[in-house]
């Protein structure tokens, strides 16, 4: 009795204590982690190149600098035309002492509460900057401390993401050594699952992303907006928000559109509502498939990442949830299936011995006897397609890998 308490004991103080360690060192968890998501994500691009012959890996890695090459010269366009609408905006809010509501609001006692409780923008854009501007430059300083925190942690977790592709092989084995042999093929059916749905539902996000920065923006250069690079910019962002994503996005048009008219503000917000909803109803289906579907554990979890990460903790729950419900299926109810699936075997041979007995009786069998053995075949029959169903995953699906 006591070296079984000793060892659960030691068994609660070593989680603990790792925990604790994990928590120390969360910042650089947090870069592994983020590295392996997004080799999760170049993984079917990589395994591409690999297949390629010599010459078409050299015009691959040609294309592929040309895209990136593509890419950073278009961030760059957009991040300096993104600075010009918030200088624009600044000065717009600096100079403008009411806000453009609606002609059927005016005299009506929402327009005076919205008067007595709504900042003008000039005031709101002295309370941002403070009287003389003295909050602008600690600002400033914080934003670019800020930047280049994310820019060495950017090298950093794409370092060590070229690693774990170049090295996928090795670094399976290294943590695989850990378990014993028996469950080594499990595991690595596992992490080979969790990887592959991962890397789709980030490329799914990133290329919805684009695809709504791309669209918002042209919709609000077409429609006159002042800002329609930084409206597209926050637009895009505000959509990797789960659950609430595109309902939060229509916010910042409809705000911003109220300081130069009520007309240009809900044309905005409705062309961001009609643009979300068609890349949420038509694209995203044919990108992401969710198998791993479970709204009320991804509430929970948001609520909970949120609580303790902010922002990075909602935008990594619906992910970390899928992660959940992969292990629960493929740990949990798969084990049960299969148990429950042995018993119906042990079943049917028991069922195949009693036959025979029955058979070998010199008499008749009563026909109560006759009638209970229908029955039970009949049961084992309906059983049968019942746990099919209650096991989503085939052995195939649950580990697609050799």
């Amino acid at each position: 009795m006591i070296k079984h308490l000793a060892m659960v004991g030691t068994a609660i103080l070593a989680t603990l204590l790792s925990l604790v360690v994990l928590w120390q060192f969360r910042t650089v968890v947090g870069y592994v982690l983020i590295s392996l998501a997004l080799a999760a994500t170049a993984r079917p691009l990589i395994m591409n190149w690999i297949k390629r012959s010599f010459m078409m890996r050299l015009v691959m890695i040609f294309v592929y600098i040309i895209i990136a090459v593509s890419l950073v010269f278009i961030v760059f366009l957009v991040g300096r035309f993104a600075i010009g609408d918030i200088q624009q905006l600044a000065q717009t809010l600096s100079v403008q002492g009411a806000w453009m509501l609606p002609p059927w609001l005016e005299g009506t006692s929402f327009q005076h509460t919205l008067v007595e409780w709504l900042p003008t923008p000039d005031k709101l854009f002295e309370a941002l900057t403070g009287e003389q501007g003295q909050f602008v430059l600690p600002a400033v300083i914080g934003f670019t401390e800020g930047i280049g925190g994310v820019l060495s942690g950017l090298f950093l977790v794409l370092f060590l993401s070229i690693y774990w592709s170049s090295n996928q092989i090795h670094f399976e084995r290294l943590w695989l050594s850990l378990l014993p042999s028996e469950q080594r093929k499990h595991a690595r059916g596992i992490w080979r699952t969790i990887e592959s749905d991962l890397g789709t539902y980030i490329r799914s996000e990133i290329i919805q992303s684009l695809l709504a920065a791309i669209f918002l923006g042209i919709g609000y250069w077409l429609l006159g907006s002042q800002y329609p690079f930084l409206l597209a910019l926050i637009g895009a962002l505000i959509w990797l928000i789960p659950v609430v994503g595109a309902v939060v996005a229509v916010i910042p048009p409809l705000v911003i559109g109220l300081l130069t008219s009520v007309n240009l503000s809900l044309f905005t917000a409705l062309y961001t509502m009609v643009v979300l909803v068609v890349i949420q109803i038509w694209v995203e289906p044919r990108l992401f498939k969710r198998n791993w579907d479970n709204p009320i554990l991804t509430l929970v979890i948001l609520l909970a990442m949120a609580d303790a990460f902010g922002l990075p903790g909602v935008i990594a729950a619906p992910p970390l949830s899928a992660i959940c419900q992969i292990l629960w299926n493929l740990l949990i109810s798969n084990r049960l299936a299969a148990g429950a699936a042995i018993q119906v075997s042990d079943l049917k041979e028991r069922q195949a011995r009693l036959q025979v007995t029955i058979g070998e009786m010199s008499e008749p069998p009563p026909p109560l006897v006759t009638s209970s053995m229908e029955r039970l075949s009949a049961l084992l029959e309906k059983a049968e397609p019942v746990l099919q169903v209650s096991n989503p995953l085939s052995a195939k699906q649950a580990f697609p890998f050799p």
